[in-house]
């Protein structure tokens, strides 16, 4: 999928449907910065050595059962009403199973609750050009296995990874 259409059909239904104070050229940024890192907006769970198997990871942005972007946001306080509301208006009964079985296929409520961790972080989104910021929340927010996982080779081409997907994102919204 290209950045475009994730934008049409899944970030813009999902930013209109959260209050207006969320929708931000910043959170644009982060949604798709991290949209590319996880999947390259081609993946709808994590793929792993044996393709036959699904790995823990559900949506474009690889949203765990039990992580930040499912459970996480339905028992932050802030987050956890509209979490339970989105929920509703997209017909999925408020449980981490549910929630994590539905992401795989609905874009919409996945970036819903991609923005909304975001939102559990604490202080402002960086701004667009800010690579360094961009980075270190994509790490605190998501906590990459990869990454934290990886030798320092492999961190090293994550962070890379991350800076091109970075840098398209910022010519896409025309902020480079």
């Amino acid at each position: 999928m290209t950045l475009d259409e994730i934008t049409r059909t899944a970030i813009d239904p999902a930013l209109a449907w959260l209050p207006a104070k969320m929708d931000t050229i910043e959170a644009r940024a982060e949604l798709l910065t991290i949209g590319l890192q996880e999947s390259r907006f081609e993946h709808r769970w994590q793929v792993l050595n044996d393709p036959t198997k699904k790995g823990p990871a559900r949506s474009f942005w690889q949203g765990e059962q039990g992580g930040g972007m499912v459970t996480g946001t339905m028992t932050h306080p802030s987050s956890k009403d509209l979490a339970r509301a989105a929920c509703a208006f997209r017909g999925v009964a408020f449980t981490s199973f549910a929630i994590w079985t539905a992401i795989e296929n609905d874009d919409v409520l996945a970036a819903i609750l991609a923005r909304l961790l975001l939102w559990t972080e604490p202080g402002k989104l960086p701004r667009v050009t800010d690579e360094d910021s961009s980075w270190d929340l994509y790490l605190h927010a998501w906590r990459p296995g990869a990454y934290s996982r990886g030798t320092p080779a492999e961190r090293a081409a994550l962070r890379k990874k991350w800076d091109d997907n970075h840098r398209v994102v910022r010519v896409f919204l025309g902020a480079s």
